[in-house]
């Protein structure tokens, strides 16, 4: 029996088929999930992100392009998903954004006010935005999964991370606060915390280079999570088994937050 059949829901974050949104949106499918997508705007975006949801066997996507630092086009998104699909079980955040100026070891203590600002924006205040225009259809719905994704990074420092380990420690944060007002509706909020995967986001951070290598010689389970490890733990947070989880993060990484040095 497929965990997500009949459910619905809308993704947000596939810049392309190394995303973790991609390989989220890949194991739902998997399970029987009906998914939409956004994309960044622009037509190269769009033509990126149209290439990577086919490859997921998806002829036909529900795709709409989102700016989320823009509160007019959320409200365009969230409205036009209401009026195609009369349900959302689920929605995926997995967005995020800072100066990659701003990314290198040793230039924390020089972001400006803005860099700063925007880090925190669209990495961590666009889930707070998403929520708000989710809940009315999802409370409809009988109830939802949030889900966003979060890095160790939120937690302790890692070189060249800077700006956004602020960032995803307020999206962390803002997690276990919509969790707590949203329980009531009968909506989970949860973060998933990935392991370091190749991706276009994680290239823009200084230092990564030997991330993989450093990575796989230190995490408990002798390797680096792949995609596939992440879109079954969503799976799993879109699912009646994680029914009564909501505020958590969960660590998906290989075991590497467990190691102290």
């Amino acid at each position: 029996m497929s965990l997500l059949a009949g459910k619905t829901g809308l993704i947000v974050g596939i810049a392309n088929d190394r995303s973790y949104a991609w390989h989220i949106a890949k194991a739902m499918i998997e399970q029987g999930a009906r998914c939409a997508f956004t994309h960044l705007p622009g037509e190269k975006n769009e033509r990126r992100t149209r290439k990577a949801v086919e490859a997921l066997g998806v002829a036909d996507p529900w795709m709409v392009p989102l700016d989320a630092g823009n509160d007019a086009e959320l409200d365009a998104v969230f409205s036009s998903y209401a009026e195609r699909f009369d349900v959302m079980h689920f929605l995926v955040h997995s967005i995020a954004f800072a100066d990659r100026e701003w990314l290198q070891a040793g230039k924390f203590v020089e972001t400006p006010r803005q860099a700063y600002l925007s880090a925190i924006d669209i990495s961590a205040y666009t889930l707070l935005a998403m929520a708000q225009r989710a809940k009315a259809i999802m409370t409809r719905s009988g109830g939802g999964s949030i889900m966003a994704m979060s890095y160790y990074g939120a937690e302790k420092v890692v070189p060249g991370y800077n700006v956004m380990g602020v960032a995803k420690a307020a999206l962390e944060c803002t997690g276990r606060y919509l969790a707590a007002e949203l329980g009531a509706h009968n909506i989970r909020v949860n973060l998933i915390s990935g392991g370091y995967l190749r991706t276009l986001a994680s290239s823009a951070v200084g230092g990564t280079d030997t991330m993989a290598e450093r990575t796989a010689e230190r995490a408990p389970l002798r390797r680096n999570v792949e995609g596939a490890d992440v879109g079954k733990a969503a799976v799993f947070l879109a699912s009646d088994l994680s029914s009564g989880m909501t505020g958590e993060t969960l660590y998906v990484d290989c075991g590497v937050n467990l190691i102290g040095a």
